[in-house]
């Protein structure tokens, strides 16, 4: 298994596939949901890529971390994406893990935010992240805000 963080400048064209073609498979085809996902913000300078590639070399996991003030007014996790092949081995969770331990490491005193379906919060919770929004449409899908705060005790291993 490899894990991999980078910034979009540091993806290869065949890894920049990968990323687009997990995001359309799940976002657009399996939740039926016609978005715009190419929305410019993935190339930003300060844009990290969290990428895992399973034992096969297939993209199994993703999620991109935006920089505060890019898209949010706090450091955003988003595109939080794991491969149907990849579900109910807690990929998931070490996806989420790492990808808290990477946006702490580049921006250690911001909070966290994210744009999360509404049926995920309490998975969410489990990491601290608090929702702060009443449910909202989001591309025809309710979502909530939730923020998880710099100076929150975090301990979750994966």
């Amino acid at each position: 298994m490899t894990w991999m963080c980078c910034q979009f400048n540091e993806l290869s064209s065949l890894q920049l596939y990968d990323v687009l073609q997990l995001r359309s498979a799940i976002f657009v085809v399996e939740q039926d949901c016609a978005y715009q996902d190419i929305d410019g913000l993935d190339t930003h300078p300060e844009t990290r890529h969290l990428l895992h590639y399973n034992e096969a070399g297939e993209l199994s996991a993703y999620l991109r971390i935006l920089a505060a003030g890019v898209s949010y007014p706090d450091v955003a996790i988003g595109r939080v994406v794991t491969a149907a092949s990849g579900r109910g081995q807690g990929l998931g969770h070490q996806l989420l893990d790492r990808g808290i331990n990477a946006a702490k490491s580049v921006w250690p005193e911001q909070d966290l935010y994210l744009s999360a379906q509404a049926h995920l919060q309490h998975y969410y919770q489990r990491y601290g992240f608090v929702t702060e929004t009443a449910e909202y449409l989001e591309d025809g899908i309710p979502h909530v805000g939730m923020r998880w705060q710099a100076n929150a005790e975090y301990s979750k291993s994966s």
